[in-house]
């Protein structure tokens, strides 16, 4: 690699510099390459190591790097596509679905989840647990709230405890006509349990996609589904094939 000296630009040097890596990142690295050290990067842009550290803090609340423990500093993978306001048609579950079950809870619902689903505080939800992963790193998790009306023949002998109990509760789910989703979502920050799961902090910024599933004029089950915001992108329509990367001149599709 040559050396690259920066020159005098209004913007804040570190700003700069953030574009200039974000370059080298396109053109030099690949996904999960390791990073030179600080000293070797400061060298070759000729900055002060307190510059280098503001760009690549930047870089990182932006997902284009990992900071991970006994590893270093390493290019972050692609984003996942996070499916808002498209005409998908299917359970949670379904063929394609690429969460993974990892728990389940039958127990009487919280307050606001109660008035989600439109069902009383006695009545038994089903609490599935499901993760997501990306390139071997977290990137979602989610808690899927399912009626004990909404799967009225799911059997305990079917379904004893843990990961079994998650996947038939979605099968029974999926035996219903599925009438609509309706999808919101906001910026949050991690709570202690999400930031556990996702492997962050508590407090890192979040995506929290609140999804209805509609089936016999009601609410069937209600997601509640986080992702780390350095790893999603939200994508409108079918096929969310649209990428922007870092400039705007580099679009594909």
């Amino acid at each position: 690699m040559g050396t690259t000296q920066l020159e005098s630009v209004p913007e804040p040097k570190y700003w700069h510099l953030k574009t200039v890596l974000s370059e080298a990142l396109d053109s030099e690295f690949s996904v999960g390459e390791i990073l030179p050290n600080e000293r070797d990067l400061a060298a070759r842009f000729g900055v002060a190591r307190a510059t280098l550290r503001q760009a690549l803090e930047q870089l990182e609340l932006e997902g284009r790097l990992q900071r991970r423990r006994g590893v270093g500093t390493t290019v972050a993978p692609p984003r996942v596509g996070v499916a808002v306001g498209t005409e998908q048609h299917a359970w949670p579950g379904a063929s394609g679905d690429v969460w993974q079950a990892v728990d389940c809870t039958p127990a009487a619902p919280p307050a606001a989840v109660a008035a989600a689903l439109e069902t009383g505080l006695e009545e038994t939800v089903y609490t599935v647990r499901r993760s997501r992963v990306s390139h071997g790193q977290p990137v979602a998790a989610e808690l899927l709230y399912v009626p004990e009306s909404s799967v009225p023949d799911l059997s305990a002998i079917d379904a004893p405890s843990g990961p079994a109990r998650a996947r038939a509760v979605l099968r029974e789910l999926q035996r219903l006509e599925l009438e609509g989703r309706e999808s919101a979502v906001e910026l949050g920050s991690a709570r202690a349990d999400d930031a556990r799961e996702l492997d962050r902090l508590p407090g890192a910024p979040v995506l929290v996609v609140t999804t209805r599933f509609l089936a016999d004029g009601r609410t069937a089950a209600l997601s509640v589904a986080t992702y780390r915001a350095d790893t999603c992108r939200l994508t409108f329509g079918d096929s969310g094939g649209v990428e922007i990367h870092q400039g705007p001149e580099r679009q594909a599709s």
